[in-house]
């Protein structure tokens, strides 16, 4: 036990090392960006009313006060890492003056439903059906469904999302295309909210599922192919093991720890699908808030969209890493 709390320690000081690393390479992206905040806040100013010369200048230095953008990169660097540690990275210019991180947190619960819900069942499913699809390989109903993985696999996400949005939303609109609930409920934990969300979400989570299935049912099947030739399958096939114990346990069992190292590996991958599908759904999660704010040139929005992105993905191959030894205890821990 003592080892294993190690590991989960080393883990985690690797986890804070990846995110610092991150939000660093973050930082820089967004200050290199020849767009000035300060600018951009005064053009939006000014464009709905008339200022006086000396108003503007008061504005321009108040501003230029609250972002610290006159200051050098390496004190705005160091404020930006202070900020972070205390959860605020300033107001947002799409609503000024409210936080960017405000902002970012009423937007992460969405993205995370569609992000989780889908990672669950793409793996959970993929997986069953594709370990079943290896053992049983001269089943017809997995050959047809493999061939159909094989199809969807490759193409990417906005591409299916625009499918289903034209097959469900014009040809034959049964479900929501737009929004998270409907705009005649009200929020809550009322069951009528809840119906709303889960309807809403049934299409953006399909076009992720259609185009991740794929990954997890070939993969799982190719490793349990190959697992069904080694020697003690077939030595426990000759003594007689039960054929649902055979599969479950020294078959599917071996094969899942690979596929759980794979869905470390993809979870940035899904996490950006993710974000673009919200844009063709205009899901008002955190993919709809980075377009935004990169329309309006609010980098610290983006700066707090692409932070909390990082921890987030972060935080759950953290969770990922530290659950491999307990299915494969031939992991050392020590």
């Amino acid at each position: 036990m003592r080892g294993y709390l190690w590991f989960v320690v080393k883990r985690a000081m690797q986890m804070v090392v990846v995110i610092i690393a991150g939000t660093s390479v973050a930082f820089l992206i967004s200050h290199l960006s020849p767009v000035n905040p300060v600018e951009s806040m005064l053009g939006r100013i000014t464009s709905r009313s008339n200022f006086s010369p000396e108003a503007i200048a008061e504005m321009r230095s108040a501003l230029t006060d609250l972002y610290g953008v006159d200051k050098p990169l390496p004190e705005q660097y160091a404020n930006f890492m202070r900020d972070l540690a205390k959860g605020d990275l300033g107001p947002s210019l799409l609503a000024f003056p409210t936080p960017a991180m405000t902002l970012v947190m009423r937007a992460l619960p969405w993205t995370l439903l569609l992000l989780i819900t889908a990672v669950l069942i793409t793996w959970t499913f993929g997986n069953l059906l594709g370990g079943l699809a290896g053992y049983f390989q001269n089943n017809r109903l997995f050959k047809v469904v493999g061939v159909g993985a094989i199809g969807i696999q490759p193409i990417p996400y906005y591409i299916v999302a625009f499918l289903l949005l034209y097959i469900f939303g014009y040809i034959w609109p049964i479900l929501p295309i737009s929004g998270a609930y409907a705009m005649d409920v009200t929020p809550g934990w009322n069951i009528d909210f809840i119906l709303s969300v889960i309807q809403h979400a049934i299409l953006p989570v399909t076009s992720l599922i259609l185009v991740g299935f794929g990954t997890w049912y070939l993969g799982m099947r190719a490793l349990v192919s190959n697992i069904v030739t080694e020697d003690y399958v077939i030595y426990a096939e000759l003594a007689g093991v039960r054929r649902k114990r055979l599969v479950t346990w020294y078959v599917m069992r071996n094969a899942a720890v690979p596929q759980l190292t794979a869905l470390a590996l993809v979870l940035g991958a899904v996490f950006s699908g993710t974000i673009i599908t919200e844009q063709v759904y205009n899901y008002p999660g955190m993919g709809t808030l980075l377009v935004d704010a990169v329309n309006q040139g609010d980098s610290t929005t983006v700066l707090a969209v692409c932070t909390v992105s990082i921890v987030a993905v972060a935080v759950a191959i953290f969770i990922v890493d530290i659950l491999h030894p307990l299915l494969d205890p031939r992991i050392k821990t020590g």
